[in-house]
């Protein structure tokens, strides 16, 4: 084993800062020379990163990826690996491994033989590839399946062997297109793990496509979501879920509550006052709403939310009206609506101290106002 891969072994090739390894510069894409549906992308990119494009089908993530891997041309702007400019550079000459959805493994041949396969394209002696396969094998838990074939594998198994393949020849760069889509929910969470952990051990840099938030906030360092062709935000998962800068995100990172609202004043220490549901005066914190008396929504969080708390418990509190109640096994979902129709969901732990309530019966929601924020409505954003 060589000295590379020796240390990213040892997890010493996982980068602490943020210096560029990838870099997008301005990128754009254009199919018809009139409309762009990548616009102007910017990133750094680490080093051993994990990083997500996330976005809703049509937002411009998939192309970015093509573009990257030289399936796709750069209408303008550029690409670079270590400083090297991608542009002209053709895909098989760009070193880097891809993981699809369908697996793209080759059918005719066995497992073995779908991992020997980029090696022998890199003209690798026999005794280097042997090693290679049974190393790999052995990495993705697979040992005994040499000489079957991907119809012989269940889903999670093809594509562990396709996860073994982008990796065998050692990229410094995967990408990964929504692979675990074809998965059901208990293999896709099986393997979150096992990418996760492959990449903590070898270290390698992921570019990762998906649609689903919950697999970006699980194995991601950082995620720029994607809508309409622009990045809404690029963060680490936990900035993006407790600081969305916009509606879009907040909505689409983990559920939310939105509720109309009009701006009230200018922020005061970083927090808005907002009315609501008619005449209730709530505080949020300042995103990105914009003048005085303007409309705007307040978004909270459903876990954010409390039933009927002590009196001064809360900052926030407003009176709701119970509509319905959804047992989701190890939390509930309460839907209640405010004076003016909203709605408004509460999520609480399934236990002991679970309320219950009529249809029609009245009670108290309330919340920080730390716990919220101020957006423009995503119509005028």
């Amino acid at each position: 084993m060589g000295a590379r891969r020796q240390a990213s072994r040892d997890n010493e090739a996982r980068p602490a800062d943020g210096a560029g390894y990838l870099r997008f510069s301005n990128v754009r894409k254009s199919y018809d020379q009139e409309v762009l549906v990548v616009k102007g992308f910017s990133l750094e990119v680490a080093r051993g990163e994990f990083i997500t494009l996330l976005g809703p089908s049509g937002s411009g993530k998939t192309t970015m990826l093509m573009m990257l891997a030289g399936f796709e041309s750069v209408t303008s702007g550029e690409i670079a690996i270590d400083g090297v400019p991608l542009t002209r550079t053709p895909p098989y000459r760009r070193n880097i491994g891809m993981v699809f959805q369908n697996y793209a493994l080759f059918p005719h041949m066995s497992v073995a033989q779908n991992l020997a396969y980029p090696l022998k394209a890199r003209r690798m002696d026999k005794a280097t590839i042997d090693s290679r396969v049974k190393e790999y094998l052995s990495l993705v838990e697979l040992s005994g399946f040499a000489e079957r074939y991907p119809a012989q594998l269940s889903g999670g198994q093809r594509q562990r062997i396709a996860l073994a393949r982008a990796l065998i020849f050692e990229p410094s760069l995967v990408l990964m297109d929504e692979p675990l889509g074809a998965l059901d929910k208990k293999l896709r969470e099986q393997m979150e793990v096992e990418i996760t952990r492959l990449h903590r051990k070898l270290g390698f840099t992921v570019v990762y496509v998906t649609h689903d938030q919950s697999e970006a906030l699980t194995m991601s360092d950082r995620i720029a979501v994607f809508n309409e062709g622009v990045v809404q935000q690029c963060a680490a998962p936990n900035v993006l879920y407790e600081e969305p800068a916009n509606a879009f995100v907040a909505g689409f990172i983990g559920e939310n509550n939105f509720i109309p609202g009009r701006l009230n004043g200018p922020a005061d220490e970083d927090r808005l006052t907002v009315t609501i549901a008619g005449d209730a005066t709530v505080r949020a914190r300042a995103a990105d709403a914009a003048c005085d008396r303007a409309a705007c929504s307040v978004a909270v969080r459903p876990e954010k939310l409390f039933i009927d708390p002590p009196d001064g418990t809360c900052d926030n509190a407003v009176p709701a009206t119970f509509n319905v109640r959804h047992y989701v096994g190890d939390f509930i979902r309460y839907y209640f609506h405010l004076a003016d129709g909203s709605e408004i969901v509460v999520k609480t732990l399934n236990d002991q101290n679970a309320p219950t309530f009529t249809i029609g019966e009245t009670t108290t929601l309330a919340w920080q106002s730390h716990d919220c924020f101020a957006f423009r409505p995503l119509d005028t954003a």
